[in-house]
């Protein structure tokens, strides 16, 4: 298409540069749809990112244990055939090093960096609707503008730190997880944890042998299964290349994407006998995602099911875990039905002397002292450090941190005061050109093959746009109202909603529960956006 041009703003007299598209994030998301845009339509295009480096999720999250819950094969790009035969790995599954040094591979295999700018945080997007551009204002100053947008800010990306009494008076260590430094040490020191969701599991997994004594502060009891985690060795990557076109074709096609088949039994249907052989099966086998979905086929829907697996789960905490009381603080109530964790011994550690648990439903934080941590029940715990492993303020999080307008002035927190919404995942109604990768209500499932599903589709869609010589690609009303409503119909009919979980956001207080993702299935999400394609993109405007 055209160069990139630059012009003087007259109102603040701001040098801004004009490109065909505007990417903003360097993850799996942001890179993919880099290339697609640049490469296969020719656009001149820019990539925005905060971070110093490439990487996203993965340049951000280094605290210690720091791992991919998804396996080794599956958790890259399917569309670069040759990485996926070249590229070497040694375990079952990717710690965080190796998950940024793939993606910096890839952004060197095809040159992505000279059309990205690092170190740019963006704070504002603003659509004009007289020349049908969006700007970008990022802290510095800097200005940029496109004809089209596409965000890739991240699922789990804008840290949630709770407010507690008196954080400011501790006077040792403090990190949040989302934002962890380089050079930590814990050998002979007194660590606390807050928070026991999935990066909390693998902090204190990975920590329990260095610190001095690891105290535990857990929100609510976690349904957590072995990660499978173990070396693989060259048959092992033999094989899986071989049959490369075979594992993505299935992928794309499943429900959650993660490289297994998912289970079509009932689990009521069999024995109670076969039901413990076939948990017991995937528990050694590992992998979360596997044990709700590749043991039956309704563990998350059906109640009765989803009990038994709760059992399952609930006799081995009580056959690893010790100490009956910590045992009892560790066991879950609710309902298995939140993101599906995986671990490489996190029960294991609570047998260890130096690893106590405080469960705060029963002993909350009462305030922070200059010493550690003050409970409900009066006992100080004396610390040199806590880690706040207490989440993100998932989907939307970074979008409602930012100023963002679309058409007639409209921001992007008055369009979701009810609640975040979309069409498809990635487009909002009075948002013309502008596309969100994991935008709110997308799919539940895998992320890279989720990433690259919506990338493809949103390429599509800017192609679709360019070839009728149109200026703007916007979403309808009622296809947004529609699409809410459909996803809160499937997510209704699981067992999901029935918990406290960030996947509704009722990890943030005072934010509304409400539904955020597609929980039909990435094959079924797939087939739906082909569809909405080939009726000449329904439920869209393209003017």
């Amino acid at each position: 298409m055209s160069a990139p041009t630059t012009e003087r703003q007259a109102t603040d007299e701001r040098q801004v540069t004009t490109y065909d598209a505007i990417v903003i994030g360097a993850g799996f998301g942001g890179i993919y749809q880099l290339k697609r845009l640049r490469d296969d339509l020719g656009l001149s295009c820019l990539l925005l990112e905060k971070g110093a480096g490439v990487g996203g999720t993965w340049f951000w999250n280094r605290y210690p244990g720091a791992m991919s819950d998804t396996e080794s094969f599956v958790y890259r790009y399917s569309f670069d055939k040759e990485l996926l035969q070249e590229w070497e790995y040694d375990t079952s599954y990717l710690h965080q090093p190796k998950v940024l040094k793939y993606l910096e591979a890839v952004v060197d295999k095809h040159d992505l960096a000279k059309d990205m700018l690092l170190g740019t945080e963006v704070t504002e997007m603003k659509y004009d609707d007289d020349s049908q551009t969006w700007t970008v204002t990022a802290a510095d100053g800097s200005a940029y503008t496109g004809r089209f947008l596409v965000t890739g800010l991240g699922l789990l990306s804008a840290t949630n730190l709770p407010d507690f009494p008196g954080l400011d008076d501790f006077a040792g260590e403090k990190y949040h997880t989302g934002a962890f430094p380089a050079g930590v040490t814990y050998e002979g020191k007194r660590v606390g944890v807050i928070g026991t969701g999935s990066t909390g599991v693998q902090v204190i997994t990975a920590i329990a042998p260095q610190v001095e004594h690891l105290t535990v502060f857990q929100r609510s009891a976690q349904y957590s299964v072995p990660s499978g985690f173990a070396p693989v060795d060259q048959q092992y990557l033999d094989d899986v290349r071989s049959r490369y076109d075979d594992i993505w074709s299935q992928v794309k096609d499943s429900i959650c994407g993660f490289g297994f088949v998912e289970s079509e039994t009932p689990a009521m249907s069999v024995s109670p006998q076969e039901r413990q052989r076939i948990f017991q099966e995937n528990w050694d086998k590992g992998n979360g995602f596997r044990f709700m979905f590749g043991t039956f086929s309704d563990i998350a829907a059906d109640p009765e099911a989803n009990e038994a697996a709760c059992e399952f789960i609930r006799g081995k905490i009580a056959e690893i875990v010790k100490d009956p009381e910590k045992a009892r603080k560790l066991t879950p109530t609710q309902p298995y039905a939140k993101r599906p964790l995986c671990d490489a011994g996190y029960y294991e550690r609570y047998n260890q002397d130096n690893v106590d648990i405080v469960s705060l439903p029963e002993t909350p934080i009462e305030a922070f002292t200059k010493k550690g941590i003050r409970t409900a029940d009066g006992v100080e715990h004396e610390l040199d450090m806590v880690i706040f492993a207490t989440g993100f303020d998932a989907v939307d999080g970074n979008y409602m941190r930012m100023k963002i307008k679309g058409r007639d002035g409209e921001t992007i927190q008055q369009h979701w005061a009810d609640g975040p919404t979309s069409y498809l995942g990635m487009t909002v109604p009075n948002f013309p050109n502008l596309f969100m990768i994991l935008g709110p209500n997308g799919p539940f499932a895998n992320l890279p093959p989720a990433i690259e599903v919506q990338v493809d589709w949103i390429t599509d869609a800017i192609a679709q746009t360019l070839r009728q010589g149109a200026t703007t690609f916007e979403a309808d009303a009622k296809a947004e109202e529609d699409w809410t409503v459909t996803c809160k119909e499937i997510a209704d009919t699981t067992l999901f909603p029935k918990t406290d979980s960030w996947i509704f956001g009722a990890n943030i207080p005072g934010k509304k529960n409400t539904v955020m993702f597609y929980m039909g299935g990435l094959g079924a999400y797939g087939q739906i956006l082909r569809d909405v394609e080939s009726n000449d993109f329904e439920g869209f405007t393209i003017t």
